[in-house]
């Protein structure tokens, strides 16, 4: 059964663009983990400060096995860390993982 994990992250709204690009930068860290089945950032288009980080997996042994290997740490590392930098600051405030499982739903034909 495909379980979601939603990382809910509040971001101060001056801050968005560069919280996009960080994700831009690193983009794809995930993508040939066992079970992950896609990714998507969510942008607020109102007045909300949260961006919604949306991963979907096969089954929440995968998501664990991801959230335990040493790419799951690369991944979150940002491009000045990985050339031998300083982290940067973060743009967050706030960060939450909501876990769901699909529980129904439709596809288009």
């Amino acid at each position: 059964m495909t379980v979601i994990k939603i990382n809910a992250i509040t971001v101060p709204a001056e801050s968005g663009d560069e919280l996009a690009q960080r994700f831009a930068a690193r983009a794809g860290a995930v993508d040939g983990q066992e079970g992950f089945e896609g990714f998507e950032l969510l942008k607020p288009a109102d007045e909300r400060t949260q961006w919604l980080v949306l991963t979907r997996w096969r089954d929440e042994e995968s998501f664990q096995a991801w959230v335990s290997s040493p790419a799951f740490a690369e991944g979150h590392r940002s491009a000045a860390e990985r050339a031998g930098g300083d982290a940067p600051k973060p743009v967050s405030t706030h960060s939450e993982i909501w876990n769901y499982e699909v529980a129904g739903g439709s596809t288009p034909a």
